[in-house]
């Protein structure tokens, strides 16, 4: 992971991108926590999902199997590499893992910790594998092994999510963005949602969960926005506002249509003024939906 880290600051990775491939002991520790919580689930393999009898008294069961062979693309975030491995382990499946180059010393370790701890465990350590070969020309090589695979799974920005799909023979499972948006109502504790908006953009600003966008009520505008300017100029956010918001906030700058469906993935924030409740939904509802939950 230092090593990875290292090259990262070479190649000048932005600092949201060096967090997201970090692997320091707490993070480790967190990691095992969640392989144990995954062991530790039912096995869902033989399940009866569903079971009624039909016309001539026969008796039908729908009954959880694995899917088979698993392909999963990803890109900076090491943790990936464990995370897909035991829940595909879990669930009975092999699975080939793709990471990015940013992370490919850490996803080498960590694929080989989970191959030396199947074959302790008396199973085939290839039903974890992973592909040391960066170069993408490859990958359209081998999501046409429809022979061979049964599922693909990109994990990653829209740029990844396209290439897959546009090359992909195997079916896909894709997601779509993680814009994520807080909204300030006139009623909030201010002391609170300010407390909240540095924590959901600037605790890890390079994860899906952050918010990129922020709704605040015209009624409260006048007081919350010039005090979270000043706030979050302290954590180097770049603001993008609208038009009612950029005149309460010193040293932002006018956002574009763009802004508004942008996963930044960085210390940069939408900021909208909202009429009310039910206008913070109308916006919300016609941004990108995330469906990128931690798998």
């Amino acid at each position: 992971n230092a090593l990875d880290l290292e090259q990262g600051r070479r190649d000048q990775l932005s600092s949201a991108m060096l967090d997201r491939l970090l692997l320091d002991h707490q993070r480790l520790v967190a990691l095992a926590a969640d392989v144990r919580a995954v062991a530790a689930l039912p096995d869902p393999v033989g399940a009866v999902l569903d079971e009624r009898t039909i016309a001539q008294g026969v008796r039908v069961q729908k009954i959880a199997v694995p899917i088979g062979a698993v392909v999963i693309i990803f890109e900076s975030r090491p943790n990936v590499t464990v995370d897909t491995a035991v829940l595909c382990l879990r669930s009975g499946n092999a699975c080939i893992l793709r990471g990015g180059k940013e992370a490919q010393h850490s996803n080498r370790a960590l694929a080989s910790a989970v191959r030396v701890g199947l074959e302790r465990a008396g199973l085939p350590a290839d039903a974890v594998q992973l592909v040391h070969e960066q170069d993408r020309a490859l990958i359209p090589l081998l999501l046409a092994r429809t022979d061979a695979l049964d599922l693909v799974v990109p994990r990653g920005g829209a740029a990844l999510i396209a290439a897959v799909v546009a090359c992909s023979k195997v079916p896909v499972i894709k997601h779509d963005a993680g814009v994520c948006s807080l909204y300030v109502h006139e009623h909030a504790d201010l002391a609170m949602a300010l407390a909240l908006v540095v924590n959901a953009k600037c605790q890890r600003p390079g994860v899906c969960n952050a918010i990129e966008n922020l709704l605040v009520d015209a009624s409260i505008a006048p007081r919350f926005l010039p005090l979270l300017a000043r706030t979050l100029v302290t954590h180097g956010v770049e603001l993008r506002a609208d038009e009612r918001a950029l005149p309460l906030l010193p040293g932002a700058t006018a956002a574009s249509e763009a802004d508004w469906q942008c996963e930044y993935l960085a210390l940069i924030l939408a900021v909208k003024v909202v009429d009310g409740l039910t206008d913070a939904i109308a916006f919300t509802d016609q941004l990108p939906l995330s469906f990128r939950g931690e798998m």
